[in-house]
């Protein structure tokens, strides 16, 4: 899935992202949801340039959404989301993947390399 958010490019015509996993202590979080916090990866092309680690806020319905909006995330990753989490994002300009398993900078690199493995969703609302 190639991501429809705020997609840019650089000087040199490579696209650059900011993706962020969901997470529970570096692990992908099985419920977006429910993750403690979010690993920011900035990216150009397959590269990344920068990571950060970001607290999620309290949650609350539309909230999480909001917050990755005013991150300016273009991607989320996450084990599982709900239909309503989903549509919220989408409404922000962010897509997102689900069905991902495993540590996060493993996921990044998998999915950026074009070969990340997905399974079903973790969450079945």
């Amino acid at each position: 899935m190639i991501p429809r958010g705020h997609l840019l490019t650089n000087t040199l015509g490579v696209v650059t992202m900011k993706i962020a996993v969901a997470t529970i202590d570096g692990q992908v979080a099985a419920h977006f949801g429910h993750c403690r916090e979010f690993v920011l990866y900035d990216t150009e092309g397959s590269h990344i340039t920068a990571k950060n680690i970001v607290p999620s806020p309290a949650h609350q319905p539309g909230a999480l959404p909001r917050f990755l909006g005013q991150q300016g995330v273009d991607c989320v990753i996450a084990g599982g989301m709900g239909p309503s989490a989903q549509n919220l994002l989408a409404q922000q300009n962010i897509s997102t993947i689900i069905g991902a398993t495993g540590p996060a900078d493993e996921v990044i690199k998998a999915y950026l390399a074009g070969n990340l493995q997905l399974g079903d969703s973790a969450c079945h609302h």
